[in-house]
């Protein structure tokens, strides 16, 4: 492997393969160097925009003729060396990575979240992360696409500078929330498709059981609060029958609106912690029978019961 400094030839080439899109590591391998060389060299002399050979070799060279001495790391502002903080953000990046997240991308969200209220700019993400402009920009349009991520005018005028809200967490916890319970929904009709006592009944029992309790956990009830109380009248209204009741039944029995009826169904329906442990199931064209909750007893209790 050549040892050395980077000749202008090898800039040269860096510069013609970062414009072919090649990567860092596949830059390194034809040149034979390691890929931090190749993720330092352009840090340092193509964070401003394009990598420029001609440029960046002239930059080089001023450096070298500087001869400084060594620097400590740099400073951050709460007094941390520079690198005690990057490897901070590693370290969190990759269990961010290990829950689905691309890893460049963790680690642009990770320097975000432990930036300043002001936020950073696409070159400061750039020099602290020693990675190319193309990946900040792909790590920040895929935040932006799960709105994590805020742009917002730099100063200046001439740049964007990139930031977490304070509600990030809120919103990232409310997606979460929903997709849950669409997957405890799903698996809730999946049981009475195959069945309670089927096997396929049995795991979605399972996975709606584990995605229903997550989702009732994380979020709190999103009905309005007379929506909630007719949703238990309701409820009240078929144990007392014991028998399936249409809407109709139900409007005429408890001297309410057609719309009052319908809407406290649906959120028996939509909302199963509102019934739970029973719930609601559709027997016909606007006809509704009260069981208990598919994922409240295994097959082997209901078998039992059953006895």
């Amino acid at each position: 492997m050549p040892v050395g400094r980077l000749t202008h030839e090898d800039r040269r080439l860096i510069a013609v393969w970062l414009a072919d899109g090649l990567g860092y590591a596949e830059i390194g391998r034809r040149l034979g160097r390691p890929t931090s060389t190749i993720s330092r060299e352009v840090a340092r002399n193509g964070a401003t925009g394009d990598y420029l050979a001609d440029d960046a070799h002239q930059a080089a060279g001023h450096r070298a003729r500087r001869r400084k001495p060594a620097r400590a790391a740099e400073p951050t502002d709460d007094g941390q060396p520079t690198d005690v903080v990057r490897g901070f953000v590693d370290q969190f990046a990759a269990l961010l990575a290990a829950t689905g997240m691309p890893r460049m991308t963790a680690r642009v969200f990770v320097c975000l979240l432990t930036a300043d209220a002001g936020g950073l700019t696409a070159a400061d993400l750039v020099r602290r992360l020693q990675v190319s402009p193309a990946s900040v920009s792909k790590s920040i349009g895929y935040l932006e696409a799960m709105e994590l991520v805020a742009r917002r005018p730099d100063s200046g005028g001439r740049r964007e500078r990139y930031l977490i809200d304070d509600d990030v967490w809120l919103r990232a916890w409310q997606a979460d929330t929903g997709a849950h319970g669409e997957i405890a929904t799903a698996a809730q009709r999946g049981i009475e498709i195959f069945g309670a006592g089927t096997i396929a009944g049995a795991r979605l029992a399972t996975m709606g059981q584990f995605f229903g309790r997550l989702s009732e956990q994380m979020s709190g009830s999103t009905l309005a609060e007379a929506v909630g109380y007719d949703a238990l009248t309701v409820l009240a209204a078929f144990v007392h029958a014991g028998r399936p009741l249409t809407l109709g039944t139900l409007a005429t029995a408890l001297d309410w609106p057609r719309d009052r009826i319908t809407a406290a169904v649906a959120a028996l329906r939509s909302e199963p912690a509102v019934a739970d442990p029973l719930a609601l199931r559709a027997i016909g064209p606007e006809t509704y029978l009260l069981i208990a909750r598919p994922d409240r007893l295994s097959p082997a209790q209901r078998r039992a019961l059953e006895k």
